[in-house]
């Protein structure tokens, strides 16, 4: 079987398995995914096979949606890829990228001795490019509605210092989120394009926040905003 066979089988399985998933982690979101993968592999050299297979199968079986189990979308992943004789050494590869991209788990203490490749990054920066700008905005309040939480409560102040175990846990508004995660990403990005790619995202974001609170309570001034605290 080719490659390109291969991610063909591969976006049919996704396509099939996603059916009426959460609107910001459907098929489309892996799409997106999959399409800033290769436009960042355009300028790193990187195995293309991975990062495709990567960010096509990167949210197989989002943990958040199979009572916090990280081990599901792993363990399809590797039987799908298996089944499909794809190379021992290309499944181990796609597998530590699903197991490793999760902004949750550079919360954890060792995150340091985390094991890094140049696929696993820049898969992880094509996702973090869907958290940013206006599909992140989107995403945020469809998933905020899907767990019916509260649009914003200024009584609830963001979590900057959450371990890996309470950001999996918090049930915040959904404003608080992008202080403790997407107002972050624009740092964390590991390649030179996904970093680029992601400062207009954020300022927008930044936007559109400032926006939010002018609407929020039009009587109060605004004019202290800043990205650290609401």
């Amino acid at each position: 079987m080719t490659d390109t066979q291969i991610v063909e089988r591969t976006i049919t399985f996704v396509k099939e398995t996603l059916k009426g998933a959460e609107g910001g982690h459907d098929w489309f979101h892996i799409e997106r995914v999959f399409k800033n993968t290769l436009l960042i592999a355009q300028e790193e050299k990187v195995d293309i096979l991975v990062v495709s297979l990567g960010a096509l199968l990167h949210d197989i079986a989002d943990a958040k949606f199979n009572n916090g189990d990280e081990t599901v979308g792993p363990k399809l992943a590797r039987r799908f890829l298996s089944e499909m004789e794809v190379n021992k050494n290309t499944i181990s590869h796609v597998i530590h990228i699903i197991e490793n991209i999760s902004f949750k788990n550079s919360l954890e203490e060792n995150k340091g001795n985390r094991f890094s490749s140049l696929e696993l990054e820049v898969v992880q920066d094509a996702d973090r490019l869907d958290a940013l700008g206006a599909i992140g905005i989107a995403r945020t309040f469809n998933y905020g509605g899907f767990k019916n939480r509260e649009l914003y409560n200024p009584n609830i102040a963001p979590n900057l210092k959450m371990s890996k175990e309470e950001y999996k846990k918090t049930k915040a508004p959904t404003l608080n989120h992008f202080y403790e995660k997407l107002l972050l990403l624009k740092d964390k990005m590991n390649t030179d394009t996904g970093k680029k790619l992601a400062l207009g995202r954020h300022e927008y974001m930044v936007d559109f926040l400032k926006q939010f609170y002018k609407e929020w309570d039009p009587l109060v001034s605004n004019t202290g905003f800043t990205v650290q605290s609401p």
